[in-house]
């Protein structure tokens, strides 16, 4: 059976949707829409997966607060297990206020017990089967330790993977790929992948990045994504569709990528069915508004009769 535990940042997100301009500084615009949801690329991934109908853990920080409370009640009313949280009271929860439509998004986070959690603080508990982080960048705290968390996670026999979230500083420090040396999938989108590779081209970008173990998972937004299998490129196009609001489009990705690959689904089958959740989850406000359960993205990919 597998069981999956998330190790990551909590906060809610304030969505702003559908600016008529973009906001400069100085100035004032007006959005048509606003709501507080579920944010972080780690819940939003829990609550995905969970949709899907996995077995998800989440291990993170908030601060005893309302904004604390609110991403508890919200992950376990979506089937969540929330009993590993952490509540520190000398730290507020995090926030994130995302400025979007359905052509793109800007995001401004305030950190606190997002950058706060360490690597110190967690026991990995047992009956789990696989490990997942995301934001590497963001979490400040806990980026050190990441790479003992997923050695530790492999010597009990657990397969890992890694978000890498965006890095605020634009510096991509190397230390990222010495993590990767435990990491068996890594998921980056195209951003990411460059910043961390130091290759702009995907393709070529992957290549530099093979090591012998990781599997790198291309997002490419509107081109749908990309990954080796050995020297093989494999592909599959996005799902067609206009969205709502991008927010946590990648992290529904990756919960659909991680339930067919965890899975044991063939890697063009396990790409083409997280397209389709990533795709889904655009189709409604925030990053949990419109997730697909796995019936949902079976019968989408019906639908489509990729070959």
């Amino acid at each position: 059976m597998v069981r999956i535990l998330i190790a990551g940042e909590l906060n809610p997100d304030l969505i702003l949707r559908d600016f008529n301009q973009f906001p400069k500084l100085g100035h004032e615009v007006v959005v048509e829409d606003i709501s507080l949801t579920l944010g972080s690329a780690s819940a939003i991934c829990a609550v995905g997966l969970a949709r899907l109908g996995d077995d998800v853990s989440i291990l993170g920080k908030v601060g005893c607060d309302s904004w604390g409370d609110f991403c508890c009640d919200f992950l376990r009313r979506a089937g969540v297990d929330v009993s590993t949280v952490i509540h520190d009271p000398g730290v507020r929860t995090g926030l994130t206020v995302s400025v979007t439509s359905g052509r793109d998004r800007a995001l401004i986070t305030y950190l606190g017990a997002i950058e706060n959690l360490k690597a110190s603080e967690i026991q990995l508990p047992f009956g789990f089967t696989h490990l997942h982080i995301s934001s590497y960048f963001l979490q400040r705290g806990l980026r050190a330790g990441c790479l003992s968390l997923f050695t530790e996670a492999h010597r009990r026999g657990w397969t890992t993977s890694l978000d890498p979230g965006c890095d605020p500083s634009g510096e991509w420090g190397t230390d990222i790929l010495d993590t990767l040396e435990e990491v068996d999938v890594f998921l980056p989108n195209e951003v990411e992948l460059a910043g961390v590779s130091g290759v702009d081209d995907p393709e070529r970008a992957l290549r530099r990045l093979q090591n012998g173990r990781t599997l790198t998972v291309a997002k490419l937004g509107a081109r749908g994504c990309m990954a080796l299998e050995g020297r093989r490129l494999i592909q599959s196009p996005a799902l067609r569709v206009s969205p709502v609001d991008t927010t946590g489009a990648g992290d529904s990705f990756d919960a659909g990528f991680l339930h067919a690959w965890l899975g044991g689904r063939p890697l063009v089958q396990a790409l083409r069915f997280a397209v389709v959740c990533g795709g889904v989850s655009t189709q409604g406000s925030g990053g949990t508004g419109c997730q697909a359960s796995a019936e949902e993205a079976e019968e989408k990919l019906r639908e489509l009769a990729w070959h």
